[in-house]
């Protein structure tokens, strides 16, 4: 690796960090970049994983007010035990499926989490017209499940797929809604970060130079959380993820 090579991945992380915070889908920034440098798909994704945990760690605690305000303690005690157990599950079958599975199935996860992030106004206006009327429990924790099985499995984008589940089952602001996301969506990478550190391939460097970046990144981007607008930042994510999917097919 580098002068360049570390800088630029550095620099992903830190969007990364800021984007999963502000948004969620701050893979589809660092996972196109070590494609394009050169590190095979899983090992990219792998180590990107390990990476992107310290960013979710400084995200929570710039957003420490709005999760101290959050009352309903043991529905998030069930939605993070839902979100621990799917992190393992995807993890296990990231891990148990054929290496040369990796790439189709990633192409599809690309293009769905690209789908999810151009449909988020709509789902968080569906939300808000919702009100009280929202997810039950076993709904909402399967649903947690599901999001946690493919934020262990690949992730991109699950940051937006939780804001939709939580949208949809807590009837509170959303910048305390978007802590909550932190947070699980944190625990998903820990769980299958520490899976992959003891039985997968880790680029060390790359996944080290990206949690310096997401350190910086998630905390600045839990200040931007509260006032940057998001459509800017989902554009560069949509270009970006394009330009990863037809990496992967070409």
């Amino acid at each position: 690796m580098n002068a360049f090579e570390a800088l630029a991945i550095f620099l992903a992380g830190g969007v990364a960090g800021a984007v999963n915070t502000v948004v969620g889908s701050g893979t589809l920034v660092t996972f196109p970049v070590l494609l394009a440098f050169g590190y095979p798909p899983l090992v990219a994704n792998v180590s990107n994983t390990i990476g992107l945990v310290p960013g979710s760690v400084a995200g929570a605690v710039g957003y420490r007010r709005e999760l101290a305000e959050q009352r309903r303690t043991s529905l998030l005690v069930r939605l993070a035990a839902a979100s621990v157990i799917g992190a393992l599950s995807g993890a296990t079958l990231l891990l148990a499926l054929p290496a040369g599975a990796f790439k189709p199935i990633v192409v599809i996860f690309i293009a769905l989490a690209l789908g999810l992030i151009v449909a988020q106004p709509r789902i968080a206006a569906h939300s808000a017209r919702r009100g009280r009327g929202g997810l039950g429990r076993r709904p909402a924790t399967a649903a947690t499940f599901a999001s946690g099985a493919y934020g262990g499995y690949f992730g991109a984008a699950q940051g937006i797929l939780l804001l939709a589940i939580l949208g949809l089952t807590l009837d509170d602001d959303l910048r305390r809604v978007n802590a909550v996301k932190v947070v699980l969506a944190g625990l998903v990478n820990l769980v299958a970060g520490v899976l992959f550190m003891i039985v997968a391939h880790v680029a060390w460097l790359a996944a080290l130079l990206i949690a310096a970046g997401s350190i910086l990144g998630g905390l600045a981007g839990a200040r931007a959380g509260r006032r940057l607008p998001a459509t800017a930042v989902r554009g560069l994510i949509i270009i970006v993820g394009l330009t990863a999917i037809l990496r992967l097919i070409l």
